[in-house]
This record gives C-alpha cells, structure tokens and sequence, in this order.
C-alpha cells in the first residue's frame, strides 16, 4: 500500500473503503450540497480539483458537466480504485498527493473541493496555501465539514469529540475570508445493517454502541457547513 508523503490517514475509508461506499450513498439524498455549491459557483466548463477524491464517488458527478476534473488522493489503493471507477471519463484524471503538495499547476484551477478530506479548521493552513497557489483568479473553493453544533449527528459528533469545538473551527474561516452556509442534508441508508456498519467506523466502539441503541430507523438528521471563498 502506498502512500503519498505527509498524507494524513482517515479513520474511516482508508481501513474500510467498502462500508464507506454505503456512506456515501446515503450521504445528502436529496443533493442539497451540490444545489448549495452551484448557486454559488457552478463547474459547467470548468476545471475541478477534487482534493481527497478517495474511491472518487463524487468525480463522475463533476465530470458530467465539467471540462475537466482532477481527483488528488494520498492512498494509493484509494486512488487506484478512483481511476477504474472513472476509466471510462475522458476528461478525468486521479492523481496521487497530498492537500499540502498538490500535484497541480499553479493558477490552474477553477472550483475545488474537499469533502471531509483534510480542511477540518486549525492545521489545514499548509493546504491553504496551496490553495493560493493553484487556484485562478475568479476560481471558487469549497470545504464542506460537520457542523457539531446541531442537528442529530451533530449532538453525536460533538459528544464523541469535543476537542472539535464548532465555535473556534467558524473562528478559523471566517478570519480566513471564508463564507460559512449552513446545510441540512441528511444521511438515508437502504437498510438498518448499512445504518450500523456505517456508524461503527465513523465513532470509537463505545459511542458507536451507544449512537446505535439510542436511535431508531435508517434515517438521520444531519447539518454540514459548506464553507466557500472567490480568488
């Protein structure tokens, strides 16, 4: 297994890839992101960096309206898995690499985006700074990350990491010049198993246990922040 210098190791897809696809799946049914991105800045005929693609889910979704996309993945295997997925997408290439030493030209980039994938808040500035590099004049960068301050998984996320305070994180961006939207997105699973599977490796065995006895169903109410700054 490789892996690109300095990349940072996710908890949940880099051990488990398969249960993590469920995840995405039940991610945002109703694509309330993707609406909220492209009144904001949409892709049509542009250059999109997507930057810890993993298995590269959200890459075809791009590439069918983009003129080009780059996936950035520092997990070999997972970068691997993102170009079969998109082999078959002209206008797609997955490269490996990290946030903070992206493999791509400066000035080269129209719309980024990084979906729970490295910009958490304070560290993350490495990454932003290669953002100032890469990105064009007029291009547009998005980070969408848990917001802990509310809904179900929030009240759940918070509770099993409270060295994540919402507060200094909003702190982070907005003295950064970043735009904070507020989203309710949702995650809707096919069943109760992909339910369960999917909250043991987001949550330590303890406060998945508990996550799971306390809640009823397949369907959870769930608030993001899409974070968004113009070059």
């Amino acid at each position: 297994m490789s892996i690109a210098e300095g990349g940072i190791p996710s908890p949940n897809i880099w051990h488990h890839p398969k249960v993590y696809e469920i995840e995405n799946r039940a991610v945002d049914p109703d694509g309330v992101i993707e609406s909220a991105m492209r009144a904001i800045r949409d892709w049509a005929g542009a250059t999109v960096l997507d930057i810890g693609c993993g298995t590269g889910f959200h890459l075809p979704k791009f590439a069918a309206t983009a003129g080009r996309v780059i996936g950035v993945e520092p997990h070999g295997a997972l970068a691997d898995a993102a170009r079969r997925r998109t082999q078959a997408l002209p206008n797609v290439e997955v490269r490996q690499g990290t946030a903070q030493r992206l493999p791509v030209a400066d000035s080269s980039v129209d719309v980024m985006h990084a979906r729970w994938a490295y910009f958490f808040g304070p560290g993350c500035e490495p990454g932003l700074a290669e953002l100032d590099r890469v990105m064009r004049h007029g291009g547009t960068a998005f980070v969408i990350d848990n917001d802990g301050s509310r809904s179900t998984f929030g009240g759940w996320f918070s509770a099993s990491y409270p060295m994540i305070k919402p507060a200094e994180v909003e702190r982070f961006w907005t003295d950064r010049g970043w735009h904070r939207t507020p989203l309710d997105m949702g995650w809707r699973f096919e069943s109760r198993a992909d339910f369960e599977a999917v909250v043991r490796i987001e949550f330590t065995p303890k406060d998945a246990e508990r996550i799971i006895a306390s809640h009823v169903g397949a369907e959870v109410d769930y608030a993001v922040n899409l974070w968004s700054k113009s070059f």
